[in-house]
């Protein structure tokens, strides 16, 4: 394919680039840290294996759970057609 001045990899090259800055991005925004030891929400306590497995985890199981849920209940049809998203 001509694609000018640019290499033969120029545009996967640059996909490659523009992946990796958002994942690393993604990776800034996460917590860090040993956590608390008590649920923010509801002060039940968080198990030591979750502190490990979550850094930074401030939610126990439950509340992470519905706080998830409710993120996911946004009302966006992503599996839907067209149609049912425009209504």
């Amino acid at each position: 394919m001509a694609t000018g001045w640019a290499g033969d990899g120029a545009v996967q090259d640059q996909i490659d680039a523009t992946v990796k800055d958002a994942i690393e991005r993604a990776r800034s925004q996460l917590r860090s840290g040993p956590g608390l030891t008590r649920c923010e929400e509801c002060d039940a306590p968080i198990p030591e294996a979750r502190r490990v497995a979550v850094p930074g985890v401030r939610l126990c199981v439950d509340c992470q759970a519905q706080q998830d849920e409710d993120r996911a209940a946004t009302g966006y049809n992503r599996r839907g057609s067209k149609d049912s998203q425009l209504r």
